[in-house]
């Protein structure tokens, strides 16, 4: 019980002492796992699309096409956008520079469309997501991807 005292004490003048000098990085001693030692070896690497991840969400437009039809197990919209993206990407060559793949649900949940985001390098940390019509806007969608 002492133990956890002493360090909660410390925690506290540690963000006592952060706020009383305004600054933006914040202490290895001030780190709650500072007493445990964490392994930061993990392995990186730079993959080959590094142009753009392209995320098309598998859930957008899933549970129209199984009410429509519940017994049939045909492709869904958004294996269809991925397949047309993939397979249009191979075609110009492009694919291993551009990657695209399924991801669960975003949250964005459209009622019509499926959500798209695009990651690139060249984002910030600001990645478009965007409501595509699976029909209409695959040429509109490919060449936004290549604009990326």
């Amino acid at each position: 019980m002492k133990k956890l005292i002493r360090r909660i004490k410390a925690l506290l003048r540690c963000i006592l002492k952060r706020f009383a000098s305004n600054s933006q990085q914040q202490s290895p001693q001030c780190s709650p796992l500072s007493s445990r030692r964490l392994d930061t070896s993990i392995p990186s690497i730079s993959p080959r699309w590094e142009s753009g991840l392209v995320l098309v969400c598998s859930q957008c437009a899933n549970e129209r096409s199984n009410s429509f039809h519940p017994t049939s197990r045909s492709s869904t919209a958004s294996e269809d956008l991925e397949n047309w993206l993939k397979s249009r990407l191979k075609f110009e060559g492009l694919w291993g520079e551009f990657r695209v793949v399924s991801t669960s649900c975003l949250g964005v949940c459209p009622r019509m469309g499926i959500t798209v985001v695009i990651v690139s390098n060249g984002s910030g940390g600001n990645s478009p997501c965007l409501i595509v019509n699976p029909q209409s806007d695959r040429e509109l969608l490919y060449s936004y991807i290549k604009q990326n």
